[in-house]
């Protein structure tokens, strides 16, 4: 077996943005160009699977650890980025970009977003397979980190999976468009993939870690690796506060609000000023008292739970929350 190779710099961290500037501005030009969304959220998949797969053959590291740790990273990628090139092609377009598709720095606003995403949640895997942490050494694979990693990363992508799936099937399904979908894990979580996805990369950086918390390694490497929390925290922040829980919660409160009051002569009534035409807002916020924002808990626990624990523990921040009197 040949020793690892150096590239740029001995954390892969130069090569790994190199190449994913280069693969996301293909992406741009070829988006913009032809002016469709086909290949947008694929580009950002991907880009993980690539990352993954190149430092794991550029670090010649082929222990357990920097294998499992590679391949659940490639695993999470393929799915997502098959998941959504199926979704976009069965739409045919995405609306999150009608506002910006046809708006050059705008557009490349979002692409230049996706590679800060893509290399900073590659972190923990980017700097494992680097002969910085390898070239010192590594613990027998089994730690406790080891453990808990791998049922986290189950866990999360088990849920990331089946929620996405069981959205699918009930969307094919032509339900009620007056409901939101209250079957499987969307009846305990009003965003479980998202839950999912942080669990998922808690569990990258947790399996990653072994090395700096059991083994020899220098205290820069230490350093490197423990400074790699910034990948699952960054997480956290764009689904809490970001591109996930903001952007879905208020529009789909607003969406069923509409159907029960739609606008009459350029107005939108409030909620007591007239009678509504459906029970979709009635419905909507029915869901919301007994369904846990993100943490998949049963309606009877989550119901009876006190308020400040639900905006504290559970997050369910004011942020997210759409009233008519306010927002319509």
């Amino acid at each position: 077996m040949t020793g690892p190779v150096n590239v740029l710099d001995r954390y892969y961290l130069a090569i790994t943005l190199l190449v994913t500037v280069g693969y996301q501005l293909l992406g741009f030009a070829i988006a913009w160009t032809f002016q469709f969304d086909k290949i947008t959220d694929f580009t950002g998949g991907s880009n993980f699977f690539i990352l993954a797969l190149l430092t794991l053959l550029l670090g010649q590291e082929f222990s357990a650890r920097n294998v499992i740790t590679s391949v659940f990273v490639m695993v999470w990628a393929a799915r997502l980025a098959g998941f959504l090139l199926f979704r976009v092609l069965k739409t045919g377009s995405d609306t999150r970009f009608d506002d910006i598709r046809s708006h050059f720095f705008k557009f490349l606003g979002f692409w230049i977003g996706q590679i800060l995403w893509v290399w900073t949640v590659s972190l923990p895997l980017i700097v494992l397979n680097s002969p910085a942490v390898t070239d010192r050494g590594q613990p027998a694979f089994g730690t406790a980190s080891d453990i808990l990693g791998i049922i986290l990363w189950v866990i999360g992508w088990s849920i990331e999976s089946i929620a996405d799936l069981q959205k699918y099937l009930y969307k094919a399904s032509k339900p009620p468009k007056d409901k939101p979908i209250d079957v499987g894990l969307w009846a305990w979580s009003r965003h479980p993939p998202y839950f999912g996805e942080i669990l998922c990369w808690w569990g990258i950086w947790t399996l990653s870690i072994a090395p700096s918390i059991h083994g020899p390694g220098s205290g820069s490497a230490r350093s490197a690796q423990l400074g790699t929390l910034v990948s699952p925290l960054f997480t956290m922040i764009l689904l809490l506060f970001g591109s996930g829980v903001p952007t879905a919660e208020k529009p789909t409160a607003q969406k069923f609000y509409n159907m029960s009051y739609p606008k009459t002569d350029g107005a939108e009534p409030r909620a007591g000023d007239a009678r509504p035409e459906s029970a979709a807002w009635a419905n909507y916020q029915a869901y919301r008292a007994q369904t846990s924002i993100l943490l998949p808990l049963p309606p009877v626990v989550y119901r009876a739970l006190p308020g400040w624990v639900k905006k504290t523990v559970l997050l369910d921040l004011p942020m997210y929350e759409w009233t008519p009197s306010k927002d319509a």
